[in-house]
């Protein structure tokens, strides 16, 4: 018997038909510095140099985690994508840049065009909207690797930053303020524990409706991760940013301390924001100890901003069209770089 590349899991014309069908959601990102088309062994861009003295290139790599298989158990995939961009944009923006181009990583076990043209699509989007050019990507078909119906996706996203205005959180001095700006849900991080309590704990299916969410399991954890880059990107422009974290996996805890300098220490008021209903439902109905939470979920905080007290009600001014929550959550004070938390939930 004749075996062929098909036979042995990989179908080069669903690829084709993936390429196809995703090369005008890319072209559709295309920024003036594209140089290359959808197709090439590298992507090609030009950093117009007239707009930076000394321009600093700054790159991350991410994924989606397990929030993917809330997709793959909706069979809605056109949000992950979104997210995969959102999150890599937040981490290079903690560092002043502005995003350049992104390329993505999308790898199955069996190819199907419809599924990856939804996913493509939600990275696009993202892209167009945080003025980032989809430059190039990769979907590779892995069969044995991955389950039917699942796949993995992530993604590198590239930005510049003048050297004198990268933000490093160095100038960090105890009296800053820090400024919180709200999450819309989860994000990306803390999937695995929610879908143990929603789904092994509570019993709920993808469409259940929770009374304590006004909504169903599925819509609440599949919330888009948010960018925060039209709220903070005119604080940067004014020079009101002393340092900046994304509040991703290991929640407010764990991520925070990574601008402190030595010497400095955060302390958090538990008690200045409204924690979201999401969030305290897992909290009750899983038994999760406080401090657990704010290690595994961002719990309504997705992005913080050390600032100057002088310049604290300027930066509340300016995110005051911001949607949702955005205002003081705890100061700097002396220690070795940690958070410390005041009041309870």
């Amino acid at each position: 018997m004749a075996i062929d590349y098909r036979a042995s899991g990989v179908d080069i014309d669903a690829g084709n038909e993936t390429v196809r069908r995703i090369k005008s959601l890319a072209k559709s990102t295309f920024t003036p510095g594209v140089l290359s088309d959808i197709g090439s062994f590298g992507g090609l861009f030009a950093l117009d140099r007239t707009r930076y003295q000394e321009p600093v290139l700054v790159a991350s790599t991410d994924g989606v985690g397990t929030k993917l298989k809330v997709a793959f158990m909706t069979d809605r995939h056109d949000t992950v994508g979104a997210d995969l961009v959102n999150h890599c944009v937040n981490d290079i923006l903690v560092q002043g840049a502005e995003p350049l181009f992104f390329l993505d990583y999308l790898a199955t076990g069996r190819l199907s065009p419809d599924v990856a043209e939804q996913v493509i699509s939600g990275v696009a989007r993202a892209c167009r909207e945080n003025g980032c050019a989809l430059l190039g990507g990769e979907t590779a078909e892995m069969p044995g690797f991955y389950a039917d119906g699942e796949y993995d996706i992530a993604g590198t996203i590239v930005g510049v930053v003048e050297k004198s205005k990268l933000i490093d959180g160095r100038s960090i001095v105890p009296g800053d303020v820090l400024i919180g700006v709200s999450s819309d849900g989860l994000h990306t991080n803390g999937y695995s524990l929610a879908r143990r309590v929603m789904f092994d704990v509570c019993g709920f299916s993808a469409d259940t409706h929770v009374p304590e969410l006004g909504t169903t399991t599925a819509n609440a954890l599949l919330a888009p991760h948010r960018s925060y880059l039209p709220s903070i990107r005119p604080l940067i422009e004014q020079g009101l940013v002393k340092g900046m974290a994304h509040i991703t996996g290991g929640g407010i805890t764990e991520n925070v301390p990574r601008i402190l300098p030595d010497g400095t220490a955060a302390e958090i008021d538990r008690r200045s924001w409204t924690v979201p209903p999401v969030f305290q439902m897992l909290q009750d109905r899983g038994g999760i100890a406080q401090d657990e939470m704010f290690r595994a979920f961002n719990m309504g905080i997705g992005f913080v901003i050390a600032c100057t007290e002088a310049d604290a009600d300027r930066v509340l001014a300016s995110l005051a069209q911001t949607r949702g929550f955005a205002g003081r959550i705890g100061r700097i004070v002396s220690g070795s770089p940690s958070v410390r938390y005041r009041g309870t939930v």
